[in-house]
């Protein structure tokens, strides 16, 4: 037998000189193999069967619903937001106050006997150790005496004279209904240019707002209330959101407060008055 390879034993040129792979497809017999599947969608009943009954049964309309119902929820929060980042830098409490000459204490109601309310009756303590500690000069006490039978200042001058505070060196406001009434009948009617203003911790970026659009240099005393009264202070903080929307207004445009009338000496009475 020679030694020379068969040509038998050559790989198979094509007629464009490449190789021939080692296997050979086999003849085509014209009944060809069924096509491979291919991916694709799902079919309708089987995606169906594959979501949430949730997704299933959601009315038409209800993620555009969602998403409004988010936006008025951000954007209701916005003024609350915008009095906070304002006064960040006014606000203190009584140990870090500085020297104002005035302490404005906005009224928080009586108890049926005529007294103030707990909520009340630590602003005015936080006013009285102002006094005690001569951050403050004088107080002005701001309340509802819309009634005779009601009467907030009176009670409000009357506890700070039992904790120390003369009654010479205390001014009333009796037409503050409100804290916007209250700051801008404080520069306007009482002459007031800058002071201390004290209430609670979630009331105090508004007031302190409010004093300074009307005019006043204004720092805030807060008292964190939480352990002392928690249910008003929880009901306090969600108030203070639907309470933001005419605070910004008036801030801004400083409508008149239901009472006006002349200038008033009290607080320069107040503040010249011996200690």
């Amino acid at each position: 037998m020679s030694d020379t390879p068969s040509e038998y034993a050559k790989p198979l040129q094509h007629p464009d000189g490449a190789s021939a792979p080692d296997e050979v497809s086999a003849p085509d017999t014209g009944r060809g193999a069924p096509p491979e599947p291919t991916a694709g969608p799902p079919d309708a009943p089987a995606a169906e069967r594959r979501r949430s009954p949730a997704d299933r049964w959601r009315p038409p309309g209800v993620r555009a619903w969602s998403i409004l119902v988010l936006f008025a929820a951000v954007a209701g929060l916005v003024p609350c937001a915008w009095l906070n980042a304002t006064t960040l830098d006014q606000r203190a409490g009584a140990a870090e106050a500085r020297h104002r000459p005035v302490a404005i204490v906005l009224g928080a109601g009586l108890r049926g006997d005529g007294t103030p309310t707990t909520l009340l009756a630590r602003r005015l303590d936080i006013a009285a150790r102002l006094y005690r500690t001569e951050r403050v000069e004088a107080v002005l006490v701001s309340g509802d005496n819309s009634v005779a039978s009601y009467n907030e200042p009176d009670a409000m001058r009357d506890y700070l004279a039992a904790a120390g505070v003369p009654r010479r060196k205390v001014a009333a406001d009796y037409a503050g209904f409100s804290t916007w009434e209250t700051c801008t009948r404080a520069r306007r009617i009482f002459g007031v240019e800058a002071a201390s203003v004290v209430t609670q911790n979630f009331h105090l970026p508004r007031a302190v707002a409010l004093c300074s659009g009307a005019g006043i240099d204004a720092q805030g005393v807060g008292d964190s209330s939480y352990t002392a009264r928690t249910t008003a202070t929880v009901y306090g903080y969600v108030r203070e959101v639907p309470a933001a929307f005419p605070a910004v207004y008036q801030a801004l445009l400083r409508p008149d407060p239901q009472f006006l009338g002349p200038v008033e000496p009290d607080v320069r009475e107040a503040l010249a008055a011996r200690r």
